[in-house]
């Protein structure tokens, strides 16, 4: 798979995916070897997810996810989860993958993240 076709991906989950229902692209940017997008997303319960993702191209061809944040916010613009790898918790299991919960202002472990399992993770929390 190309960088491009990646970003091309993304973006026809969010066309297609009855959780989304609206989509506005902040910035994008691919090459043969790298590539990034920043989107906000309206959601189907009216909450927002504001992310932005920098992929590269493996010498295998796999995309692999370098960094990540996937922000999740309610109508009023409060935090209700962002996943993150941000290298800011170096003590927490599976640094530098990890989630800061909007009720209880905790910061927990996480795991690798891509737009399409936050979505997925979404999906799940609604029904």
């Amino acid at each position: 798979m190309t960088i491009a076709a990646y970003l091309d991906a993304m973006k026809e989950r969010f066309a297609t995916d009855p959780i989304v229902t609206g989509f506005h692209v902040i910035r994008e940017h691919s090459t043969l070897i790298d590539g990034h997008l920043r989107a906000q997303l309206e959601l189907a319960d009216s909450s927002q997810l504001e992310f932005s993702e920098y992929v590269q191209r493996s010498p295998s061809g796999e995309i692999i996810v370098i960094t990540y944040s996937y922000h999740l916010a309610d109508t009023n613009k409060q935090l209700i989860k962002r996943w993150d790898n941000t290298p800011h918790f170096p003590d927490l299991p599976g640094f530098p993958d990890h989630i800061h919960d909007g009720a209880t202002g905790q910061v927990t472990t996480g795991q690798s993240m891509s737009i399409f399992t936050v979505l997925d993770e979404i999906a799940g929390r609604s029904r």
